[in-house]
């Protein structure tokens, strides 16, 4: 594979390894085989992607591929050697020589002869595998707290994933050593796992912190007390100052989605009150003749 890596992730050489980590993401999005079924250019090109993301997210390897020790595929490039290399080398075993009695014309036939071995004996050509691209979805509880899951990848035995607490959208976790077989005895590749989280039916992220809209009574909203608050750790009570308004947000600090540092983020509630299922024959009489006694407009600040 005889491609630049930073050129098929279209990054600077110079790019940092957020930069790099963002085009990424976006190119493996576009073309993603699941997203692009029967197009062989896609996945041509999704394969080349991960091979160049996973070249450049290694330190050691970029390092060395920007130096031309290695290639895009992690393979050991041929030392540059030059004539005066050559001079000094005559005789069997040397550069030049070979058995039909013309220096290099009949090794000249063999196009891929430098893969191989530059003279008799030469090391094998060794390359790293490629890496797969699988999508795993998981539940929003799952990737906020961290669960272990397992996958059953084509043609393979069912591996267990370990999801890591606070896992995003669209993350991707990798499985070393389980992608495609390596090349003349190199080391497989690995299997990169898309995170797609399913949504909750009352919590919602923002960030590393959680939103949720809790349900109260009249009477609670009035009154105040205790209310039960579910969070993604488990369900705590809550204070509800009196007097509490539709809309009225509150925090549980450190209730949230676990950050690096072991901190966490907040569960924020918004207050929703709600009124009984059923009429209810007291309420509405005490409701109306509150009313008619009370001057309160609640759109007043509305007015134009």
């Amino acid at each position: 594979m005889n491609q630049n890596p930073y050129e098929l992730l279209g990054v600077k050489p110079d790019a940092d390894q957020k930069e790099i980590q963002s085009a990424f993401r976006k190119l493996a999005k576009k073309f993603h085989p699941d997203l692009n079924p029967g197009d062989k250019s896609a996945e041509t090109r999704f394969k080349d992607i991960s091979a160049a993301y996973e070249l450049l997210s290694d330190e050691d390897k970029r390092a060395r591929f920007d130096r031309g020790e290695i290639d895009m595929t992690g393979a050991e490039q041929a030392r540059r050697n030059y004539y005066r290399d050559y001079a000094s080398a005559s005789g069997p075993g040397g550069p030049y020589h070979n058995n039909s009695g013309f220096a290099d014309f009949g090794d000249a036939d063999d196009p891929f002869a430098s893969f191989f071995s530059r003279r008799r004996g030469g090391a094998q050509f060794r390359a790293k595998g490629m890496d797969r691209q699988f999508s795993m979805e998981v539940d929003f509880l799952d990737a906020v707290n961290g669960a272990k899951k397992q996958v059953r990848l084509p043609d393979g035995p069912p591996l267990d994933v370990q999801i890591p607490a606070g896992t995003r959208d669209g993350q991707m976790l990798r499985l070393r050593g389980k992608g495609e077989p390596g090349i003349g005895g190199g080391p497989a590749g690995d299997a990169l796992i898309d995170i797609r989280v399913r949504p909750h039916r009352f919590f919602t992220r923002d960030g590393d912190d959680i939103r949720l809209e809790l349900p109260v009574s009249l009477s609670e909203a009035v009154l105040g007390g205790k209310v039960r608050v579910p969070t993604p750790s488990g369900p705590v009570h809550l204070t509800l100052p009196p007097h509490s308004n539709t809309g009225k947000v509150l925090r549980l600090k450190g209730k949230g989605v676990v950050r690096r540092g072991g901190e966490q983020g907040d569960v924020y509630v918004t207050l929703k009150i709600v009124l009984p299922d059923k009429p209810d024959d007291r309420l509405t009489a005490f409701v109306k003749d509150w009313a008619e006694t009370s001057a309160q407009d609640p759109r007043r600040s509305m007015e134009v």
